[in-house]
């Protein structure tokens, strides 16, 4: 008789898949909890806690449906800690004749479950997770001959391909993109909307984790756990953001200040890298909700947030699957330093990274520009290598998986890549973070001085950054500017800054 066994991966919880609208007897399903991914990198002790409980949850979910299902615990006698011993021990264990998978989104486990597949007596297959817009191939067809790969045109195929607010094969409103009106600092008297959290009790998976004693960063209140871990929490906290927070989303999307961790951020980001809810029924909600309330809901703040969806989260896994394995090893400025030890405690006196670390270290989640203004924005201009700031960033926030961190940080963040997601380094002195929060009036640190016992380390690291880069920024057109101002600077002012930034650099644990 034939008896087949399905692999769910811990990213891959999507009731909605075609395996689960039939039931068969002669199907198992298995999940498991095993140290070679909680190992891997440091995580945050929420990222670790909230796979589990979202997969505990789908397994349930599956059972109460009428599905058959093994759930591996992480503490199981018969855990053998890898897909490939746990799924060959269960082909041995229950007659299996039969094993299948869906395409894994990161290129270590597609790798690890390849070779594995060729190795073991059963048949086997793997099938699409039948989540993204796009095929893992689609980017790198579109791009085919191209030297650059735009993500303008790439966000606009898909927009045309999809029919996402299109009339016919022109956008709606007649304009693609309303970026440039959506970088607005919050009013200093505005206070967001609170934002919605659980209080999910993960209680028993804290102490299953802390048994094995996972190496873990970060705190998690067991009692009291703030992310969606059903698909229902998921649409809850979709529905949340539609109603309560789009309205405001494009306007603020890049804005920071002190104490807010949430702002007008949707949030979802968890749900939808686990496939708990697709990106495509997040657009359409909220596009439901835009036609809803035409008068409330300007039409930028929906196109700022569906290009986040539709254009970068494709296009960045288009890039992955294009560019890996080559491009976890890319290092463009051949950064060779390691993190300040407070990137592991927030313990700075630099405002807007202590309260971009220490509100990552609490909650496991920063939106986009505190992850690329700030923290990553620093780690460039201090030369930090990008294996270091890689894994920083893959173990502190919940929604990173593999496909989009790396091409998020080591591409977006820290140019690594020398230009394939970027067209230029995403870098700053203090004037944009001013520009953009409310953390520099209070700093230690003076946001107007370049040298001096309380100068903002962001502005002398700045022009370092460039000086020491020349050779590999000089001919680049979109930071033209600022080697003209940097060479028309008075000489003495000049060695003044570079040795700013060496003095801050060589104390770099102290700032």
């Amino acid at each position: 008789m034939s008896k087949t066994l399905r692999l769910i991966l811990g990213d891959q919880l999507n009731s909605n898949h075609s395996w689960f609208q039939t039931f068969d007897d002669s199907v198992t399903y298995v999940l498991m909890e095993i140290r070679t991914e909680t190992d891997y990198a440091s995580h945050h002790i929420q990222k670790i806690v909230g796979f589990f409980a979202a997969m505990q949850s789908f397994a349930a979910a599956l059972k109460s449906n009428g599905h058959q299902v093994i759930y591996i615990h992480l503490n199981d006698e018969n855990n053998r800690q890898s897909f490939d011993k746990n799924v060959e021990n269960l082909i041995a264990v229950h007659s299996f004749t039969h094993f299948e998978y869906q395409s894994p989104d990161e290129y270590r486990v597609e790798e690890h479950l390849k070779n594995f597949c060729q190795h073991i007596a059963v048949s086997t297959k793997v099938i699409d997770s039948e989540h993204f817009y796009t095929s893992r191939g689609e980017l790198g067809a579109f791009f085919a001959g191209k030297k650059t790969f735009l993500l303008e045109s790439f966000y606009r195929a898909l927009r045309k391909k999809h029919h996402v607010l299109m009339d016919g094969d022109q956008p709606l409103t007649g304009q693609w993109n309303y970026d440039g009106e959506n970088r607005k600092k919050l009013p200093k008297d505005h206070k967001p909307i609170a934002p919605l959290v659980f209080n999910n009790d993960v209680t028993n998976i804290v102490n299953e984790v802390k048994k094995t004693n996972v190496k873990t960063i970060g705190t998690i209140e067991a009692k009291n756990f703030v992310w969606p871990i059903t698909r229902e929490q998921s649409l809850q906290l979709l529905d949340f953001f539609a109603t309560e927070c789009l309205h405001l989303f494009g306007s603020y999307q890049d804005a920071m200040t002190p104490n807010e961790w949430s702002l007008y951020h949707a949030r979802v980001s968890f749900s939808m890298n686990i496939k708990m809810i697709s990106p495509k029924e997040v657009i359409e909600r909220c596009i439901e909700e835009w036609k809803n309330r035409p008068a409330e809901i300007e039409f930028n703040q929906l196109e700022g947030f569906v290009r986040q969806i539709i254009g970068w989260r494709e296009y960045m896994r288009g890039i992955y699957w294009l560019k890996m394995p080559e491009y976890e090893t890319l290092n463009f400025f051949n950064n060779q330093e390691k993190l300040p030890d407070w990137f592991w405690t927030g313990k700075t006196k630099m405002n807007c990274l202590r309260d971009a670390i220490t509100q990552s270290l609490d909650y496991a989640y920063a939106h986009h520009i505190q992850r690329l203004m700030i923290t990553g924005n620093f780690a460039l201009l201090a030369g930090i290598h990008p294996d270091e700031v890689d894994a920083w960033y893959l173990g502190i926030y919940i929604d990173a998986i593999q496909w989009v961190e790396i091409t998020n940080t080591r591409g977006m963040s820290q140019f690594a890549d020398g230009g394939i997601v970027g067209t230029k380094p995403y870098v700053s002195s203090a004037s944009y973070i001013d520009k953009m929060s409310h953390y520099c009036g209070s700093c230690f640190y003076k946001k107007a001085v370049k040298v001096g016992d309380k100068a903002c380390p962001f502005n002398s690291l700045y022009w370092n950054f460039y000086d020491r880069n020349e050779d590999k920024l000089g001919k680049n057109p979109r930071v033209g500017m600022m080697y003209n101002v940097w060479r028309k600077m008075n000489p003495e002012d000049k060695v003044a800054t570079l040795q700013q930034a060496d003095y801050y650099l060589k104390n770099i644990n102290e700032l």
